[in-house]
Protein backbone atom coordinates (compact mmCIF):
# COMPACT_ATOMS: atom_id res chain seq x y z
CA UNK A 1 0.00 0.00 0.00
CA UNK A 2 1.29 3.58 -0.92
CA UNK A 3 1.92 6.04 2.04
CA UNK A 4 -0.26 8.66 0.99
CA UNK A 5 -3.05 5.91 0.21
CA UNK A 6 -3.02 4.99 4.09
CA UNK A 7 -3.11 7.67 5.19
CA UNK A 8 -6.34 9.03 3.51
CA UNK A 9 -8.07 5.73 4.00
CA UNK A 10 -6.72 4.92 7.79
CA UNK A 11 -9.98 5.13 10.23
CA UNK A 12 -9.65 4.68 13.93
CA UNK A 13 -11.26 0.86 14.12
CA UNK A 14 -12.55 0.17 17.70
CA UNK A 15 -14.13 -3.70 17.02
CA UNK A 16 -11.50 -6.06 15.99
CA UNK A 17 -11.65 -9.71 14.82
CA UNK A 18 -10.68 -12.99 17.34
CA UNK A 19 -7.68 -13.46 15.42
CA UNK A 20 -4.48 -12.69 16.92
CA UNK A 21 -1.63 -10.68 15.54
CA UNK A 22 1.77 -12.61 15.47
CA UNK A 23 5.00 -11.56 17.27
CA UNK A 24 6.59 -11.46 14.00
CA UNK A 25 3.90 -8.62 12.76
CA UNK A 26 3.78 -6.92 16.11
CA UNK A 27 7.76 -6.28 16.02
CA UNK A 28 7.60 -4.44 12.08
CA UNK A 29 5.27 -2.19 13.63
CA UNK A 30 7.17 -1.50 16.47
CA UNK A 31 10.34 -1.14 13.71
CA UNK A 32 8.26 1.41 11.91
CA UNK A 33 7.71 3.21 15.30
CA UNK A 34 11.43 2.75 16.32
CA UNK A 35 12.24 4.70 13.01
CA UNK A 36 10.55 7.56 12.97
CA UNK A 37 12.40 11.24 13.28
CA UNK A 38 12.81 12.49 16.77
CA UNK A 39 14.75 15.99 17.83
CA UNK A 40 18.40 15.73 17.82
CA UNK A 41 17.94 12.21 16.81
CA UNK A 42 17.79 11.44 20.58
CA UNK A 43 15.64 8.65 19.75
CA UNK A 44 13.92 8.86 23.39
CA UNK A 45 11.29 6.03 23.26
CA UNK A 46 10.51 3.25 24.74
CA UNK A 47 7.49 0.39 23.50
CA UNK A 48 5.56 -2.16 25.42
CA UNK A 49 3.60 -4.61 23.40
CA UNK A 50 0.67 -6.24 25.56
CA UNK A 51 -1.25 -8.80 24.14
CA UNK A 52 -2.07 -10.80 27.44
CA UNK A 53 -5.81 -10.73 27.67
CA UNK A 54 -5.99 -10.19 31.57
CA UNK A 55 -3.40 -6.78 30.89
CA UNK A 56 -5.93 -5.66 27.97
CA UNK A 57 -8.62 -5.98 30.71
CA UNK A 58 -6.77 -3.62 33.00
CA UNK A 59 -6.29 -1.37 30.20
CA UNK A 60 -9.70 -1.37 29.30
CA UNK A 61 -11.16 -0.81 32.69
CA UNK A 62 -8.38 1.98 33.84
CA UNK A 63 -8.23 4.07 30.59
CA UNK A 64 -11.15 6.83 30.05
CA UNK A 65 -11.99 5.84 26.49
CA UNK A 66 -10.55 2.70 25.71
CA UNK A 67 -13.20 0.20 26.97
CA UNK A 68 -12.30 -1.84 23.98
CA UNK A 69 -9.11 -2.48 24.26
CA UNK A 70 -10.03 -5.84 25.73
CA UNK A 71 -11.62 -6.79 22.25
CA UNK A 72 -8.09 -6.22 20.21
CA UNK A 73 -5.54 -8.53 19.69
CA UNK A 74 -2.93 -6.21 21.23
CA UNK A 75 -1.75 -2.71 22.84
CA UNK A 76 1.25 -1.12 21.84
CA UNK A 77 2.12 1.54 24.59
CA UNK A 78 4.85 4.32 23.72
CA UNK A 79 6.87 6.07 26.70
CA UNK A 80 9.35 8.26 26.74
CA UNK A 81 12.41 9.97 28.33
CA UNK A 82 10.84 12.60 30.97
CA UNK A 83 14.33 14.63 30.16
CA UNK A 84 13.75 15.11 26.75
CA UNK A 85 12.65 18.16 25.24
CA UNK A 86 10.90 16.67 23.09
CA UNK A 87 9.36 13.62 24.82
CA UNK A 88 6.26 14.92 23.69
CA UNK A 89 6.82 15.24 19.79
CA UNK A 90 9.01 12.63 18.94
CA UNK A 91 6.46 9.90 20.92
CA UNK A 92 3.24 11.01 18.96
CA UNK A 93 5.61 10.44 15.66
CA UNK A 94 6.59 7.11 16.84
CA UNK A 95 3.05 6.15 17.61
CA UNK A 96 1.45 7.54 14.02
CA UNK A 97 4.23 5.56 12.27
CA UNK A 98 3.03 2.11 13.91
CA UNK A 99 -0.51 3.26 12.99
CA UNK A 100 0.53 3.56 9.53
CA UNK A 101 2.29 0.37 9.86
CA UNK A 102 -0.46 -1.73 11.29
CA UNK A 103 -2.91 -0.44 8.72
CA UNK A 104 -0.66 -1.85 6.21
CA UNK A 105 -1.22 -5.01 7.48
CA UNK A 106 -4.91 -4.96 7.65
CA UNK A 107 -5.02 -3.98 11.28
CA UNK A 108 -6.98 -1.73 12.63
CA UNK A 109 -6.08 0.86 15.37
CA UNK A 110 -7.00 3.23 17.67
CA UNK A 111 -5.18 6.23 19.72
CA UNK A 112 -6.22 6.00 22.96
CA UNK A 113 -4.43 8.86 24.33
CA UNK A 114 -2.17 8.55 27.21
CA UNK A 115 0.03 11.53 27.84
CA UNK A 116 -1.07 13.74 31.02
CA UNK A 117 -3.63 11.09 31.85
CA UNK A 118 -5.66 10.78 35.56
CA UNK A 119 -4.77 6.70 34.89
CA UNK A 120 -0.83 6.80 33.95
CA UNK A 121 0.52 6.30 36.90
CA UNK A 122 -1.54 3.15 37.29
CA UNK A 123 -0.47 1.29 34.10
CA UNK A 124 3.20 2.81 34.93
CA UNK A 125 2.73 0.69 38.33
CA UNK A 126 0.99 -1.85 37.20
CA UNK A 127 3.54 -2.51 34.20
CA UNK A 128 6.46 -1.90 36.61
CA UNK A 129 7.68 0.76 33.96
CA UNK A 130 11.03 2.72 34.96
CA UNK A 131 10.38 6.06 36.84
CA UNK A 132 12.81 8.11 33.95
CA UNK A 133 9.84 7.38 31.24
CA UNK A 134 6.45 9.05 30.88
CA UNK A 135 3.66 7.40 28.87
CA UNK A 136 3.11 9.57 25.43
CA UNK A 137 0.51 6.73 24.35
CA UNK A 138 -1.70 4.24 24.08
CA UNK A 139 -2.95 2.12 21.01
CA UNK A 140 -5.40 -0.55 20.23
CA UNK A 141 -4.17 -2.98 17.84
CA UNK A 142 -6.42 -5.63 16.05
CA UNK A 143 -8.12 -7.35 12.59
CA UNK A 144 -11.36 -5.59 11.90
CA UNK A 145 -14.27 -7.06 8.93
CA UNK A 146 -14.52 -3.26 7.71
CA UNK A 147 -13.53 -0.16 8.13
CA UNK A 148 -15.81 2.58 9.79
CA UNK A 149 -17.14 5.33 7.42
CA UNK A 150 -14.88 8.46 7.61
CA UNK A 151 -15.30 10.78 10.16
CA UNK A 152 -16.45 14.54 9.15
CA UNK A 153 -13.04 16.26 8.17
CA UNK A 154 -12.69 19.57 7.34
CA UNK A 155 -12.32 20.41 4.32
CA UNK A 156 -8.36 21.49 3.20
CA UNK A 157 -9.35 24.47 1.79
CA UNK A 158 -10.44 25.89 5.24
CA UNK A 159 -7.22 24.58 6.84
CA UNK A 160 -4.50 25.60 4.26
CA UNK A 161 -3.08 29.00 4.32
CA UNK A 162 -0.18 30.46 1.92
CA UNK A 163 1.92 32.64 2.90
CA UNK A 164 0.18 34.23 5.98
CA UNK A 165 -3.45 33.61 7.74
Amino acid sequence: MEVIEAIKKRRSVRKYLDKPISKEILSDIVDCGRLAPSGNNSQPWEFLVVTDKKDLEFLSKVTTYGKFIKDGNACIITFCEKNNRHHLEDGAAATENMILAAFNYGIGTCWIAGYNRTYEQEIVSHFKVPENLRMISIISLGYFDSLPPMPRKRPLDEVLHWESF
